[in-house]
C-alpha cells in the first residue's frame, strides 16, 4: 500500500516537468513523419509499377506549326442588277398602243409603248409642207443669183427661211418622239402595269427593265470596319435559295459613312448564272485580315483568369502553364500574338482540371 502511495506522486511530478512543444517543433515533427511516409509510398508505386497511372492526367495534344490565318467579316446583302431601270415617257398621254409584255426581251432604243401624239403630228405635217414651199422659192432664188440676177440679200433671206423651217420640223418630231416609252437597256421586262386608254404621266408611269446578266450583290458594312475592308479584298458569297456560293473579290467600298446608318456601301460584281435573281438574299464574308505565317491554335483549348488567357503545353510529360496574348478570333480558332511557337506540344482536350507541373499521358496526338 506504501508502495501505490509512492506511486502516485511520482507521476504527478513527471507529468508536471513535461513542457508542451512549440508550434514550430510540431510542425517539424510533422513535415519529418509526411517525408517518410512519401517515402514510403514512392517505395510501394515503384514496386507495384502504379506510379505513373495514379499522378497523369489523360489528355490530347497538337504540335503547333505556324500556317495561313484569315478573319472574316459576316454580313448579310442582296442582289441586284447592274442595269434595273424604269422607262417612263417624257410627256403626258393616252397610251395608244402596248409593243412589249413581261418576260420579253428587249433591245436598247426599242420602242414599248406608243402615246397619243395626234396633235403633234398634224402640226409635223404643216410644217414639212411649208419646208417643201420655203425650199422651193429658195431654189428659184438661188438659180437667179447663179445668174447674176436679183440682190444678194434676196438669195441669203431665201436660204435663212428654208433652215429655220427645216429647224421647225426637226423640233416638232423631237417633241413627238416625247410621247413614247422607250426602252433605255438591253434587257427583260420585268414588271409593267399598263393598259390600253391609260393616261400615262412621267415618272409616275413606266415599265421596269432588268438586265439579269449582268448581276451584282449590294450590301452595307458597319463603320467599325472602315480600316479594312476595300475594293479588291476577298469576299466569299453564299446565296442560301439559290444553294449556290462563290469566291470573288470586292469591285467596290464606299469612301463616305451613311450619317443614319453609320455604314458604308460594297458591291460584288457576280458572274452570269442562270440560277440568281435580283433581290434574292446574299450572305458575305468578306477577309478583312490575313496572315501566312500565324500561330493558330484552337479556342476550346484556351483557359482565362485574373491574370489573362493561358494554355498548357506538354514539357516532357508534365504541364506547363503559358500565358499568351490572343489576336482576332474566327470560326473557332484563335490567332496566337504572343506566349508560343512553332514546336510546341498544345493540350487541346483534358487541361480543365490541370495545375502547373501536372503528370501528363498522351492518348491523342493530332497531326
Amino acid at each position: 500500500m506504501k508502495k501505490i502511495l509512492y506511486i502516485a506522486p511520482m507521476l504527478f511530478l513527471a507529468a508536471c516537468s513535461q513542457k508542451p512543444k512549440d508550434k514550430k517543433t510540431e510542425l517539424a515533427d510533422l513535415q519529418k513523419q509526411q517525408a517518410n511516409i512519401n517515402a514510403k509510398i514512392d517505395k510501394l508505386k515503384a514496386a507495384t509499377g502504379s506510379s505513373d497511372s495514379t499522378q497523369s492526367t489523360d489528355v490530347a495534344i497538337t504540335e503547333i506549326k505556324p500556317g495561313n490565318f484569315t478573319n472574316y467579316v459576316q454580313i448579310q446583302g442582296k442582289i441586284d442588277a447592274q442595269d434595273n431601270v424604269t422607262a417612263y415617257p417624257q410627256a403626258p398621254g393616252t397610251i395608244l398602243a402596248i409593243n412589249a409584255k413581261p418576260g420579253q426581251h428587249v433591245s436598247k432604243g426599242q420602242v414599248l409603248a406608243q402615246l397619243d401624239n395626234s396633235v403633234l403630228k398634224q402640226n409635223i405635217a404643216q410644217a414639212e409642207a411649208q419646208v417643201a414651199l420655203v425650199k422651193t422659192l429658195y431654189q428659184r432664188q438661188k438659180n437667179l443669183w447663179d445668174q447674176k440676177i436679183g440682190t444678194e440679200v434676196q438669195y441669203l433671206q431665201a436660204q435663212t427661211n428654208l433652215e429655220s423651217a427645216q429647224k421647225q420640223v426637226a423640233a416638232l418630231r423631237e417633241q413627238a418622239s416625247m410621247y413614247r416609252i422607250v426602252s433605255p437597256i438591253n434587257g427583260t421586262i420585268d414588271q409593267m402595269d399598263l393598259k390600253l386608254g391609260q393616261v400615262a404621266q412621267p415618272g409616275a408611269t413606266g415599265i421596269r427593265i432588268v438586265n439579269a446578266d449582268n448581276l451584282k450583290v449590294k450590301a452595307d458594312v458597319p463603320e467599325s470596319y472602315s480600316g479594312s475592308v476595300n475594293t479588291g479584298n476577298n469576299v466569299k458569297i453564299l446565296i442560301p435559295d439559290a444553294n449556290d456560293s462563290l469566291t470573288t473579290k470586292v469591285t467596290f467600298a464606299a469612301k463616305a459613312i451613311d450619317p443614319t446608318s453609320r455604314s458604308f456601301a460594297v458591291e460584288i460584281k457576280l458572274p452570269t448564272r442562270k440560277n440568281l435573281r435580283p433581290n434574292m438574299t446574299a450572305i458575305l464574308k468578306i477577309a478583312n485580315y490575313g496572315n501566312k505565317d500565324a500561330i493558330v491554335i484552337p479556342v476550346k483549348a484556351i483557359q482565362k483568369s485574373e491574370d489573362g488567357d493561358y494554355v498548357f503545353v506538354d514539357d516532357n510529360g508534365s504541364a506547363k502553364r503559358k500565358n499568351i496574348k490572343v489576336g482576332k478570333t474566327y470560326n473557332g480558332e484563335s490567332e496566337i500574338l504572343s506566349g508560343l511557337k512553332a514546336g510546341d506540344r498544345l493540350i487541346t482536350a483534358g487541361a480543365e482540371d490541370l495545375e502547373d507541373g501536372d503528370k501528363v499521358k498522351v492518348l491523342q496526338q493530332a497531326s
